[in-house]
């Protein structure tokens, strides 16, 4: 995982498997960026995620409510097809946009 800052813009690019023992580290670092940061917008970027379970779910969610707190938006970009119709599933497009990887 490679996190870059640009003005407001943070943009977490997430890479290999998310799952229940990966999940937890991503959060913390991720949600350090954000409280440092303090972005108008979060971008995470699933380009070069392999797997992903509903850890990765609540990675999603829990990091919604926390850009809640400031009015932040949140984008998916670069979804693999499977974990698009995952996060569709999940309604996750009601809480940020979703992008499916080209």
């Amino acid at each position: 995982m490679n996190i870059k800052t640009t003005g407001e813009v943070i943009t977490v690019y997430l890479s290999g498997e998310i799952d229940h023992h990966l999940a937890k580290g991503m959060r913390e670092e991720i949600d350090k960026a954000i409280e440092y940061g303090m972005p108008s917008l979060l971008i995470l970027d699933f380009s070069d995620v392999t797997f992903m379970d509903s850890s990765g779910i609540g990675l999603v969610m829990g990091r919604y409510r926390l850009l809640q707190k400031t009015g932040a938006t949140l984008n998916l970009v670069n979804l693999p097809e499977n974990i698009f119709k995952i996060m569709k599933l999940a309604g996750i497009e009601r809480l940020a946009s979703l992008e499916k990887r080209s």
